[in-house]
């Protein structure tokens, strides 16, 4: 195992946080385009795979399919294409062994806050062992956060009036225990979104009956849990070249999809309302259940594999409420219109904290940076925050198409710096200018967080694009030097210099 020599053997070039999707992803691509810089990820948790092992609920799968979840780098092989959790960790860990991240990657290390020295042209980064309970402080050239958006230590869960009297076990995915019991149970998932979909077709075999009560309905389509064309060009053209394939026919595909929704959100609600109505009971209330108030894509949509919730509802295992809750009872839930849902467990499905940077306090020479102050550059860096790249992927479809192009920009950033012999770079915007939410979402737990959050601008290179083809020419082809870019190159004390 990486010990802390790695961290504290003189400054290094790179510190990525968080060994996730996102951390492997920027470990592969500094190990590629960048062999001779020093770097290590710190990782939280004892083990890496970030969501995918910290989640460990009843039939955990992605939502996105893996020829485009996948990276770019690395194809996707198995033929799940919507895949069940197990089968990512594998595919990550596989990522980590091909690239040797074992030898950089310290787990139970969480930074806990990073101050940028403009004199010394570092970060000082105190850096929490979560296994002694101890801090120490180690320097870094430049941080990559690929903690993802959420707080992996708590999830959202809303006060609910009458908890305390409920005689049965409540339960939030996030923190799912490994014994708890449900066979035979009446249990109730209160909840709407992906998760909620996913919990309930995978416990309904096992459950007396399981509900899913929702306040608002979602949009819910199903996709074959294998892609048959995507396997087939896989097996005629090779792993490699048929990967490619399905992961461009993938990606025009979902773009198609968002963008028609978002342009004729009438007859593409009456799609997926038909879609439904074919799949459920003939006597089932679609106009209740299958009826959100928003147009599709103001909200991501949710997937389920091979119509997997639609055929539980139609077994008669798995049913649907629609209501808000009055409260809670000693042996379930209230609803407000007179319902009552008996329960022995009920789960609270209900989303997730929103957490940038695992929580960790920013500072430049001593001074707190106001993340609500700051505007995103190309996605990528944070305005008035020198040497600081963060990952945040896309909303609307698969996480890592986003992530492989930020490390690409970030990688061509460092080469250019080196040429250059510059020891900083920050990103500096108008303070006129004009400014939206910098994820421009619907969902629950972005709203709640919006007056935190840095912001986004209205024009490009300040716009947090949510389409590959936007990326490609903001941060594949986008320029490494512009009119926002301030690089500095400052002599540093000899102590810290590279050795």
């Amino acid at each position: 195992m990486t010990t802390d020599a790695i961290l504290t053997d003189g400054p290094l070039d790179v510190l990525v946080l968080g060994a996730g999707i996102s951390g492997i992803g920027a470990g592969h691509y500094l190990r590629t385009e960048h062999p001779s810089k020093s770097f290590a990820i710190i990782e939280s948790r004892d083990v890496a795979g970030g969501t995918w092992n910290l989640f460990k609920y009843p039939g955990i799968r992605s939502d996105s399919d893996l020829n485009t979840f996948g990276y770019e780098f690395k194809p996707w092989r198995d033929p799940q294409a919507i895949a069940d959790a197990p089968r990512i960790l594998d595919y990550l860990h596989e990522a980590i062994t091909e690239d040797r991240l074992e030898e950089v990657i310290v787990y139970n290390r969480r930074a806990t806050s990073v101050d940028w020295s403009e004199a010394e042209q570092v970060w000082n980064v105190t850096v929490h062992r979560n296994d002694t309970d101890d801090d120490f402080v180690i320097q870094a050239r430049w941080l990559f956060s690929g903690t993802g958006y959420y707080n992996y230590a708590e999830g959202f869960t809303p006060e609910f009036p009458g908890i305390e009297k409920f005689a049965g076990q409540v339960v939030h995915p996030q923190h799912w225990p490994e014994d708890l019991d449900y066979a035979g149970k009446k249990v109730v998932v209160i909840g709407s979104g992906a998760t909620a979909v996913t919990l309930v077709p995978s416990m309904a075999g096992e459950t007396e009956h399981i509900t899913m009560l929702q306040r608002t309905p979602t949009y819910v389509i199903p996709l074959p849990r294998e892609d048959a064309i995507s396997n087939f060009m896989k097996k005629v053209l090779g792993a490699d070249r048929g990967y490619a394939l399905s992961r461009q026919k993938n990606i025009l595909q979902q773009k198609i999809v968002f963008n028609l929704c978002q342009r004729y959100p009438k007859p593409a609600r009456k799609i997926i309302r038909a879609t439904n109505t074919a799949l459920l009971p003939k006597d089932f209330d679609v106009d209740t259940h299958f009826n959100p108030p928003y147009n599709p894509w103001d909200q991501r949509l949710c997937v389920v594999p091979d119509g997997d919730l639609f055929k539980a509802i139609s077994k008669g295992t798995a049913s649907i409420e629609t209501g808000r809750i009055k409260t809670f009872t000693e042996n379930g839930i209230l609803l407000e219109d007179g319902t009552e849902l008996d329960a022995d467990i009920v789960v609270t499905a209900t989303g997730l904290n929103l957490q940038l940077f695992g929580g960790m306090e920013i500072k430049v020479d001593g001074e707190t940076v106001d993340l609500s102050d700051t505007v995103a550059y190309r996605g990528m860096m944070l305005s008035g925050v020198p040497n600081f790249a963060m990952a945040i992927g896309y909303t609307n479809s698969s996480w890592t198409l986003k992530i492989g192009l930020l490390c690409e920009y970030f990688c061509r950033m460092l080469t250019y710096m080196d040429a250059s012999e510059y020891t900083s770079v920050r990103a500096v915007a108008d303070k006129n200018m004009d400014t939206r939410p910098l994820l421009d979402f619907g969902a629950g737990y972005v709203q709640r967080a919006l007056n935190w959050l840095p912001k986004q601008g209205t024009e490009a290179p300040w716009t947090m694009t949510m389409a590959v083809s936007a990326d490609v020419k903001q941060l594949r082809k986008g320029d490494i030097v512009d009119d926002y870019l301030d690089y500095r190159r400052v002599s540093v004390p000899a102590e810290t210099a590279a050795v």
